[in-house]
């Protein structure tokens, strides 16, 4: 099947061509028709798969014709994140080229002045995040009457970020004779409910089974340990070649901490994560897109949707903490038909992670044999006499590396009462700062540490 033969208009089939494409994939072969012909509907498929252009590239046909009206949006698009919600509209510039079409873009992270400016002038689509939308909306500087189609996009994402009530609330705004598009890569209970209560009587269009396996993606698990984590990541990247790579972490200082490490070791590695502002996300993502660097460090918030053409791998320095972002993360390689190879870091505590992945996807994961903790062999192997002036390295907090330090135990035994009682005081201070390192999952939460976390027990 060619997209010349689902209907589209012919300034659209000109665009799609002059993108490169002349085949749709099997979710764009199924959803685009039943979008034109103004039904609701379902789209279950792995990430990947194209599902984007499954429905801007019917929307453009659809709204070809009316007008746009001050501060009313005809339509509207729902993504769970800035970068998600900017590609979108990447594409919309990249396929609407040869149509009239007005679009603006509600996320946060940047001023709200230009944003107002372009509702009112009114536009044909609005693309947005559920709190800037609702922000602006209880500002009265929008209105949803004259919104007669909605796409829900990564539903299931929408879901993980909290975003499920926020949504509802803005469906109760839109008029009840409208058209919903719901896409997803699975289909959680909540979202089949969501799905029951705001589509009226949609079609279902699956392409592949919710988190089944991507057979164009190679997937490994890698045995090592917490220590050998960082050489055990830096041998697979030599010895994979790799030219293109997002490595995936469950915190953000982790993804701090190991971008800074990549860079000392030599590498173009940049980072992404929850804590930096817009604008840094978006220059770090260009820099990866145009090749400036070729290892992207990344937190979940990289982990749906992200179109970067040519990742040849993806590494979960971490293993997930929910198996549904596992199938997220490693599709960031093998898209588009390509083949990818992913690699997951797995330490002894992650048994129950790996086993809650492999059910998930009903595959098993093969051990990659050849690239088992070696850093982690020869350190073990090395002479005791070997290992301990390191550790005694490190134990010198104050030192940088000027010769060996005494423990401190030792240390604040043998000075004098004051310098005992200062050194005390400094370990005593820097205990707090250890444990807030330990931040939780970049999932949009950047508040304040809840102050009962910092309390120890038998201290």
């Amino acid at each position: 099947m060619k997209f010349a033969d689902i209907g589209l208009s012919d300034e659209l089939l000109r665009a799609v061509t002059e993108a490169g494409y002349d085949e749709p994939t099997p979710i764009q072969a199924g959803a685009i028709p039943s979008v034109l012909m103004m039904r609701d509907m379902i789209g279950i498929a792995q990430t990947g798969t194209g599902k984007t252009a499954s429905f801007v590239l019917p929307m453009i046909d659809i709204l070809a014709h009316g007008r746009a009206r001050a501060r009313m949006p005809r339509s509207l698009i729902l993504e769970p994140t800035r970068e998600l919600a900017a590609q979108v509209a990447e594409n919309f510039e990249k396929y609407g080229k040869y149509h009239k079409l007005s679009m603006a873009l509600l996320i946060g992270g940047v001023q709200m002045g230009d944003q107002v400016k372009a509702l009112e002038k009114g536009v044909d689509v609005l693309i947005a995040t559920p709190g800037r939308l609702m922000d602006l909306f209880e500002r009265g500087k929008i209105l949803l009457t004259g919104c007669n189609l909605l796409v829900i996009d990564e539903a299931d994402r929408m879901l993980d970020m909290g975003f499920i009530p926020d949504i509802e609330n803005i469906c109760t705004k839109l008029p009840a004779n409208r058209q919903t598009l719901l896409f997803s890569a699975t289909m959680p209970p909540p979202i089949k409910k969501l799905a029951d209560k705001f589509l009226s009587n949609p079609k279902t269009i699956e392409v592949a089974r919710p988190a089944s396996r991507n057979e164009n993606i190679e997937q490994f698990l890698v045995k090592t340990s917490e220590r050998s984590k960082r050489d055990t990541l830096r041998s697979l990247i030599e010895t994979e070649k790799v030219g293109t790579a997002i490595i995936f972490c469950n915190r953000k200082t982790t993804v701090r901490e190991l971008a800074k490490s990549l860079q000392r070791a030599g590498y173009q590695a940049g980072e992404i994560q929850g804590d930096m502002d817009q604008s840094s996300r978006t220059a770090e993502l260009d820099r990866f897109k145009n090749g400036t660097i070729n290892i992207l460090v990344a937190s979940d918030v990289a982990a749906r949707g992200l179109d970067v053409k040519g990742v040849s791998h993806v590494f979960n320095f971490d293993a997930p903490w929910h198996p549904d972002d596992y199938v997220h993360r490693i599709g960031r390689t093998g898209r588009a038909g390509a083949q990818g190879r992913a690699f997951t870091l797995v330490t002894p505590s992650d048994g129950e992670a790996v086993d809650n992945i492999q059910k998930l996807t009903g595959y098993t994961i093969p051990v990659h044999e050849t690239g088992m903790a070696k850093a982690e062999a020869a350190h073990s192997d090395a002479p005791e006499e070997e290992r301990a002036p390191r550790r005694a390295a490190r134990s010198d907090r104050g030192g940088r590396g000027r010769g060996a330090a005494k423990p401190v135990r030792e240390t604040v035994a043998e000075a004098t009462p004051a310098k005992a009682k200062k050194t005390d005081d400094r370990q005593k201070s820097a205990a707090p700062a250890r444990r807030n390192d330990q931040d939780g999952p970049d999932d949009g939460w950047n508040g304040p540490m809840p102050s009962f976390l910092s309390v120890g027990f038998g201290s």
